[in-house]
């Protein structure tokens, strides 16, 4: 039986394929581009991660679009004359040339602009993505979380990775996991692609109630499919507990509802 090992998501590791040059043609690939929440897009200030000893890629969106600025740290990353705008929206700031912070963050006000502003914004949209080629990493949505909804296991299910429908304004098509005791479900396309989605270590819990399986840490099919945890172990219980403050505090995955009882 096949057990599920702690990489990606609860350690640094990346999964090995046992074979060096694949690995390394793996850690090249770039990310697909994903979705951020504004707390997402937040830890993308070019500061230095002290828990990795390394400093964070500087990061912001533009209208929602989010760009890796990190070529141009010097204007944007601590210190720069723009550091304002790392880890933020900032597509009015910039419409309006002003370092007013509380333009900051308002991706819904880029659509009240004057015509002006908004051949302003145009401009900076083009310098960023041709002028200055800044990668295009993905799209910042709002309001995406919601506690309080009501998901159904057909809907779960829809959502596993392999649709092309992506909502209007996403980066990448939702990916579903119910996980825990609340049987919360975390939208996991919000930074977990390369683990959840097709081809993707995990993929086989996206669009599945998968407590039972990250309980046990395992990949066995019978655990996959068995949705049951009352008669998990105390120890087994502490460890889906973990999974979910992972998904929570640390990948700060929306939830976007509770799996139907």
């Amino acid at each position: 039986m096949r057990s599920l090992v702690a990489e990606g998501e609860r350690s640094s590791s990346k999964p090995k394929s046992g074979n060096g040059e694949e690995d390394e043609e793996e850690e090249e690939k770039s990310d697909p581009p994903r979705n951020f929440t504004l707390e997402q897009l937040a830890y993308f200030d070019g500061k230095e991660d002290e828990k990795l000893d390394e400093k964070k890629p500087v990061y912001l969106s533009v209208t929602g679009v989010v760009f890796d600025v990190s070529d141009g740290r010097d204007f944007y990353g601590p210190g720069g004359p723009y550091e304002l705008f790392a880890g933020h929206e900032c597509g009015i700031a910039l419409a309006k040339y002003s370092f007013d912070a509380t333009y900051l963050d308002d991706l819904a006000g880029c659509a009240s602009l004057s015509f002006g502003e908004k051949e302003e914004l145009h401009n900076w949209m083009q310098k960023f993505q041709y002028g200055r080629g800044y990668p295009i990493v993905g799209r910042l949505v709002l309001n995406v979380a919601d506690a309080n909804r009501v998901i159904t296991k057909e809907v779960l299910a829809q959502h596993d990775g392999t649709s092309e429908d992506k909502p209007e304004g996403y980066a990448s098509p939702p990916i579903y996991l119910c996980a825990g005791k609340e049987r919360k479900v975390f939208d996991v396309s919000f930074g977990g692609i390369s683990f959840y989605g097709p081809g993707g270590a995990y993929h086989r819990f996206a669009g599945k109630d998968a407590s039972r399986a990250l309980a046990k840490m395992s990949f066995d099919p019978e655990d996959v499919k068995n949705t049951h945890i009352h008669d998990l172990t105390e120890k087994q219980l502490k460890c889906l507990s973990d999974w979910v403050n992972t998904f929570e505090n640390r990948k700060m995955y929306p939830c976007v509802g509770r799996l139907e009882a």
